[in-house]
């Protein structure tokens, strides 16, 4: 699995979206592309953060404070109190900055199939930008793309498989 590098699986031109765009415009263009997540880019393709359906789907669920307790004249939160924060801010969200993900796992061209199946299973994510040393976008790799890339290398020992036994 070593062989294969992000170069290899990536796609790429990667749709994207601008800091600036609205929710309502974010939510369209995930519907009209049957797309899950996608990578926030600047006019540069700066990768910015990432912004996923799930960042829309929290700014419609019900916000509820966090828990504490209250110990003499101080209160002790039970809950984060910098999940709540951020769970408030994507709530009352009206552009695509206010509900992307600021510090996207990303990966190189370099970065192998192995590297990248280990962190999309540990951060649990869905896709991974590829980025270049200054963090312009390159190309993005999602699970399926893994997948895809694994079967070929087995297929490709395979037929190494077979050669050497004819």
């Amino acid at each position: 699995m070593d062989r294969v590098k992000a170069g290899d699986i990536m796609s790429s031109p990667v749709l994207t979206i601008g800091p600036d765009a609205t929710v309502r415009e974010l939510a369209k263009v995930l519907a009209d592309n049957n797309v899950s997540g996608l990578p926030v880019v600047d006019d540069e393709g700066t990768l910015l953060g990432v912004v996923s359906e799930e960042d829309l789907i929290l700014q419609d669920a019900e916000l509820h404070f966090p828990h504490y307790v209250q110990v003499f004249d101080s209160v002790i939160y039970v809950e984060s109190v910098r999940k709540f924060e951020e769970r408030f801010r994507k709530a009352f969200a009206a552009k695509v900055s206010d509900v992307m993900s600021t510090e996207p796992v990303t990966v190189s061209p370099e970065t192998t199939l192995r590297e990248i199946a280990t962190v999309m299973a540990d951060k649990d994510v869905n896709r991974v930008p590829v980025v270049d040393e200054d963090n312009h976008l390159l190309g993005i790799i999602a699970r399926g793309d893994v997948i895809r890339g694994i079967a070929a290398l087995q297929a490709t020992d395979e037929d190494d498989e077979k050669g050497a036994e004819a």
